[in-house]
């Protein structure tokens, strides 16, 4: 199976990576010979990319997908079959680099470390690749670290950066790259996906598809559990039935809390094998008073899982907003007549209640504050105070 196949609507991106990728074989293999590089291959092949695309478009498919044809010795590059996709698609290509994070922010001790690796050529592969997932967590003092490695990388190297957008990235690194923006797949596309990929029932596939808003990876997951999809459903529908101040701050808690939940629910397993492959890599047993070198292991340990169970917190947030927010979408498309299908079909008497009690005025003055939630909740401001203010003004107004 070609790596494309990953790839869900997104058939202009796949035609123009794969044009890049067939012009970089020539220019391997003309620099193998001695030949110049084609003046057309080095347009069509850049040294540095920026992916964008909204959540769930695919952005690290794509990037990844590309890496594998950069490193394919099939017939056609991203054969899918050749030794040089199969380990990149598994992410065990020792000449792919991918670097992600579960923090809110990537480090510059981690910046530091991929401009190092960049510029070791590559052992094996065609390409040294260098596929940065959250590029939008940089800082700028972050990005700045790997300014020049982007602007200048050895011959062979091949930096790939994803984000949502190119204006999540400073504008020094975002005139350095070639950009390659993705759409959100249709939702058939998605359903379709789910069908064949994962052996879902088609009707399940469309309702999970489209509450996902054509989110793959959400889809997918509330394709196969039932009960998350309840769960889902209560989150968004708790802040829209609020009446008053107080029912407000009670709606904003109850989100929080939930969130907070499903977060730990993310994160505990995990935090507890590392806790005790940490112990057993220090020789020690759970309750034994540590020494100075064991207690900063263990302290450094706890500050990174405190880290990401900020980021999971943060993004089970951001995710419920951003289903709130298809919810006034729907409202939005009674009341101008538009004639679209729902988002939401399930609670479609709910939506038509709330198009009829309010004008489109309203609705955008909502949607601008779920918006303003958003901002708030990326700027680190508390959440509680966040969320509160959001649900105090999607009240019904006189």
């Amino acid at each position: 199976m070609s790596v494309w196949e990953q790839l869900v609507g997104q058939d202009a991106a796949i035609e123009v990576l794969a044009e890049a990728a067939l012009a970089a074989r020539r220019i391997v293999d003309g620099q193998r010979s001695g030949a110049e590089a084609d003046t057309d291959d080095a347009r069509s092949m850049t040294h540095a990319w920026l992916i964008t695309g909204p959540p769930g478009s695919g952005r690290s498919v794509a990037a990844l997908a590309f890496a594998a044809a950069l490193q394919c010795t099939g017939p056609t590059p991203g054969c899918g079959e050749c030794p040089g996709c199969r380990t990149t698609m598994g992410r065990t290509n020792g000449d792919v680099h991918s670097v992600s994070t579960e923090a809110t922010q990537i480090r510059i001790e981690e910046a530091r470390d991929i401009v190092g690796r960049a510029q070791v050529a590559p052992s094996q592969g065609r390409w040294r690749v260098i596929l940065v997932e959250d590029a939008d967590r940089m800082t700028e003092r972050t990005s700045n670290v790997l300014l020049k490695a982007v602007e200048e990388p050895p011959a062979r190297t091949v930096w790939l950066l994803c984000a949502p957008s190119p204006e999540d990235m400073i504008t020094t690194i975002r005139s350095r790259c070639r950009h390659l923006a993705l759409r959100i797949p249709s939702v058939q596309a998605v359903a379709d996906l789910l069908v064949r990929r994962d052996g879902v029932d088609p009707a399940v596939a469309v309702e999970a598809a489209r509450s996902a808003q054509s989110h793959i990876g959400l889809a997918r997951a509330l394709a196969r559990d039932p009960q998350m999809r309840q769960r889902r459903r209560e989150i968004i529908t708790a802040p829209i039935t609020v009446r008053s101040v107080g029912e407000a701050v009670m709606a904003a808690a109850d989100l929080l809390e939930t969130a907070k939940t499903q977060a730990e629910a993310q994160t505990e397993e995990r935090n507890a094998r590392e806790r005790a492959e940490l112990l057993r890599q220090l020789g020690m047993e759970e309750g034994e008073r540590p020494s100075a070198h064991s207690r900063a292991q263990l302290h450094q340990l706890e500050e990174e899982q405190k880290r990401r169970a900020k980021r999971a917190i943060h993004d089970v947030l951001d995710r419920a907003l951003v289903d709130l927010l298809a919810i006034y979408r729907d409202v939005l498309m009674l009341q101008l007549g538009t004639g679209a299908d729902l988002v939401n079909e399930d609670i479609a008497v709910t939506i038509g209640d709330i198009a009829r009690a309010s004008t489109t005025v309203q609705t955008l003055e909502r949607v601008e504050a779920i918006e303003e939630a958003r901002r708030r909740l990326a700027a680190n401001v508390a959440p509680a105070l966040a969320l509160e203010a959001m649900a105090i003004a999607l009240r019904p107004q006189v």
